[in-house]
């Protein structure tokens, strides 16, 4: 997949060489579920915790950067690239962040209930507690790959 999007956009894949492969959410049925708010074009927004790209081994994502999303299957479905990003806390995040996000029905007290409950499981996880204080990346993106799909 990479390897197409970046002979079909030299330019764009040079700019940001690096990406990473990943999925969205925690289990099998929520990456397929948010890919599927991807792939319908409601969903142009993510957000994961600083703390859960530094135990990965991961760099925090940088305009430009890419990243492979897969399904919940792990098979590669879209090349995303990151057009907006900013790290604050969970207090810092806003309606139209929300919205963006595309989940549940867009507001930002969706967005508040369900991340709270997901930054909670996941932090559980990985044997720690979650806090409200923790750095977030917030990122906007553009579907890039395969045509079918980009913005």
């Amino acid at each position: 997949m990479w390897s197409d999007y970046s002979a079909a956009f030299p330019d764009a894949a040079a700019a940001g060489p690096e990406y990473t492969i990943e999925y969205f959410g925690d289990s099998p049925r929520l990456a397929d579920e948010l890919l599927e708010h991807v792939l319908s074009g409601r969903k142009r927004a993510t957000s994961e915790l600083v703390a859960a790209f530094v135990s990965r081994g991961d760099s925090v994502p940088r305009v430009g950067s890419h990243w492979i999303a897969c399904d919940g299957r792990g098979k590669p479905r879209i090349v995303i690239r990151s057009v907006e990003l900013r790290i604050g806390d969970f207090a810092s995040a806003d309606s139209s962040f929300a919205h963006d996000e595309g989940e549940d029905d867009l507001s930002l007290e969706s967005w508040q209930r369900e991340h709270r409950r997901y930054w909670t499981r996941t932090c559980a996880a990985e044997g720690r507690d979650w806090s409200e204080g923790e750095e977030i990346v917030f990122e906007r993106f553009r579907v890039v790959w395969p045509p079918e799909h980009a913005d």
